[in-house]
């Protein structure tokens, strides 16, 4: 009996230790905010004690429970996406499960965007699920139940929501209660087709990996290669000290990395955003300076001037014996970096994305591995530019190339105003304009290969070698190939470098398709912008979210959405070489509601159509902005092309892809969206 005693008195005694121990580090706050008569968002805030910590919606497997929320089904209202953080919760690592996690501390609020399908008054109610933990200990997952209360006037049909990230409100598993569980999951994506979220499923390491072959990638891109010679001649004139070529050669790439790397860092410091790449590659000042800059190379090259730096400047770095050159290095270096940008910048956006996602050490990490991967090409040239400094020096080889590349560069810089011209729907450089020049330029090219053109320091050509024979043939027949792109013809293979096709006219050469695209001719109202904007091939669409989505609805087809930008190369070519094949085009026309976003437009949009990010907290006036954060909101990506196939409520079907050039490929990406919108 008194072991028994004893025994029970101990029990009571914990149970009101453990009574006592109960702690409650978070508390909720509920609150509805009804922004029209049918369109609310409901508030979510959650006060968090001094010491404590509680988790995101976004948590790796293996890790702590998510915070998540859970709506009772009802026929009164309808769920606009998913939940979304109006605070942006900070990436660390969490010593008690020892990986990275998205943590709140102080403050957590959270939004759910609803429409009301009822007049009069209506009941929102469910529960949140959390969990939170301090530096040593952790609680138990907890359960808050809310209850919002809110008044309908009808259902208006004329507006359809804007889901976020495409993704559905989808049931919870469970027997025991009919709830719907909005997260931050990719929770309507197949498992094979979800996109990883970034910073969580890679280790440092192997995202470090992917930034060198990132880097390795840049240097194949149409402005970056051509550069390359133009390094080795800057460090030709130091080779009577080869000691000290080499070391300024050292310098160049380093400076290269620290450059990139400086870009990392301030990113991650300010949080500039994800899509700063874009902004530097598509503002018409950075794109007149690339420009100009392209032009003084070419007139270079031509033997118009010499690239040096200022007397007073060189006869400083000269009394400077151990340095040398080293500023003359840097200066090269960071020129590099500027013009090559446009091309690299798609590849550095995808990079910079992981700032957006809040873990401030991978940009850095990443901007790092890509300087120097993209640095060592350019170092190995100008350290080992055996072959050109054999070249006979009186003219000959070493000047022709010089002149070649004055060409490609004056090529090369029409790019950067067509990106002006688009962009700002300025049409200033039209296509046939564009052509016309490259016409002219490539006959130039081969005239001055033959011996017909002399530049200022070109010698007497007594005679035709077969090299230049073999050039100017390339050049001639490259001016050639050239001119039916006049007329419409797509010229698949440099269809990244000119400006698309606009009109019906000219789109409707070789793409296999006669006569209209009479499908794709159902749309519901005249698109938004279809007075700049415009698809290729004829093909019709919108390039409004919210007016593409209305459509889709109305007409119950599977939406086709096309992130893409003016100044996209990749874009450029996925439409010339994929979208003119014939049964892409036959798909994308019958099947598909197109909806096109240009994430790099310049047009500013009427004041009602602005938008405060969710993602930064900014306002977006103009159509490229709007566009940029919706992707980054609904993909976790900012790099362009994106496509993804959506049912009408915007619930992801198939991707999200990127750049796919196997027309097979594509052509069972678009048919594997069809094939599920049939099957729901």
């Amino acid at each position: 009996m008194r072991r028994i005693a004893l025994f029970l008195g101990v029990q009571i005694f914990f149970v009101f230790l453990t009574e006592a121990q109960i702690v409650n580090p978070v508390s909720w706050d509920f609150s509805p905010r009804q922004t029209s008569g049918n369109d609310a968002e409901l508030l979510f805030t959650a006060t968090v004690k001094q010491g404590w910590h509680m988790y995101g919606v976004n948590i790796p497997d293996g890790g702590p429970i998510p915070t998540s929320f859970h709506f009772n089904p009802s026929s009164d209202y309808q769920l606009q996406g998913e939940i979304f953080p109006l605070i942006k919760p900070v990436v660390k690592q969490d010593p008690n499960f020892n990986i990275q996690v998205e943590l709140f501390d102080g403050k957590a609020q959270f939004g759910q965007k609803i429409r009301i399908l009822k007049s009069g008054k209506v009941t929102i109610s469910g529960y949140v699920e959390f969990m939170s933990c301090s530096d040593k200990e952790c609680t138990p997952p907890a359960q808050e139940e809310f209850q919002f209360e809110l008044t309908g006037s009808g259902i208006q049909e004329s507006t359809i929501p804007l889901a976020g990230k495409g993704l559905e409100s989808v049931p919870v598993d469970t027997a025991s209660e009919a709830t719907t569980q909005v997260s931050g999951a990719n929770a309507t994506a197949k498992p094979e087709e979800q996109t990883a979220p970034s910073g969580q499923g890679r280790s440092l390491w192997g995202f470090f990996l992917l930034s060198l072959l990132a880097g390795l990638g840049g240097i194949l891109t149409p402005c970056v290669y051509p550069m390359i010679p133009m390094t080795v001649s800057f460090f030709m004139r130091n080779q009577e000290n080869r000691r000290k070529a080499v070391f300024q050669a050292f310098i160049f790439g380093l400076s290269i990395t620290l450059v990139y790397t400086l870009v990392g860092v301030l990113v991650a410091v300010f949080k500039g955003g994800a899509d700063a790449a874009n902004q530097i590659s598509t503002h018409w000042l950075s794109n007149s300076i690339f420009f100009l800059l392209f032009v003084v190379f070419a007139a270079s090259f031509f033997g118009m001037f010499e690239m040096i730096l200022p007397s007073s400047l060189a006869n400083k770095l000269d009394r400077q014996a151990d340095r040398g050159g080293m500023a003359g290095a840097f200066f090269m270096a960071l020129t590099t970096v500027i013009v090559s940008f446009s091309c690299t910048g798609p590849i550095v956006g995808s990079l910079l994305v992981e700032a957006a996602s809040g873990l401030a050490l991978k940009p850095v990490l990443g901007m790092f591995g890509f300087g120097l991967a993209f640095s060592l090409p350019f170092t190995l040239f100008a350290m080992f530019p055996s072959l050109l400094k054999n070249l006979p020096k009186s003219g000959g080889w070493l000047n022709a190339v010089k002149v070649v590349l004055g060409f490609l560069m004056l090529a090369f810089s029409l790019k950067f105003l067509s990106n002006i011209s688009e962009s700002y729907h300025l049409d200033f450089l039209p296509r046939e304009v564009y052509l016309s020049v490259w016409i002219v330029l490539f006959l130039l090219l081969g005239l001055y290969l033959i011996g017909k053109i002399r530049f200022a320091h070109d010698s007497e050509l007594p005679y035709i070698g077969f090299p230049r024979f073999l050039l100017a043939t390339a050049s001639f027949a490259f001016a050639v190939y050239l001119i039916p792109g006049l007329f419409g013809a797509p010229l698949k293979e440099v269809g990244s470098l000119i400006p698309p096709a606009k009109s019906s006219a000219q789109v409707s050469m070789n793409t296999g398709i006669s006569g209209s695209l009479s499908g794709n001719k159902e749309l519901c109202d005249v698109p938004l912008y279809s007075d700049i904007l415009t698809l290729p091939y004829g093909l019709k669409g919108y390039f409004d979210f919210e007016q593409g989505m209305a459509c889709a609805r109305a007409l119950n087809k599977p939406v086709f959405l096309d992130f893409k930008g003016h100044a996209c190369s990749n874009c450029k070519k996925m439409e010339a070489e994929v979208w003119s094949d014939p049964a892409v085009l036959e798909r994308l026309s019958r099947n598909f509601v197109i909806i096109a976003l240009y994430v790099d437009d310049r047009y500013q949009m009427p004041r009602e159509k602005w938008i405060t990010s969710p993602v930064d907290g900014k306002v977006k006036k103009t159509i490229g902005a709007r566009n940029a954060d919706l992707q980054i909101e609904k993909f976790r990506s900012n790099t362009q092309p994106l496509y993804a196939i959506t049912d009408p409520e915007g619930n992801l079907l198939a991707g999200p892809l990127g750049a796919e050039f196997n027309i097979s490929k594509f052509i069972a990406f678009l048919d594997r969206g069809m094939e599920r919108f049939h099957q729901k």
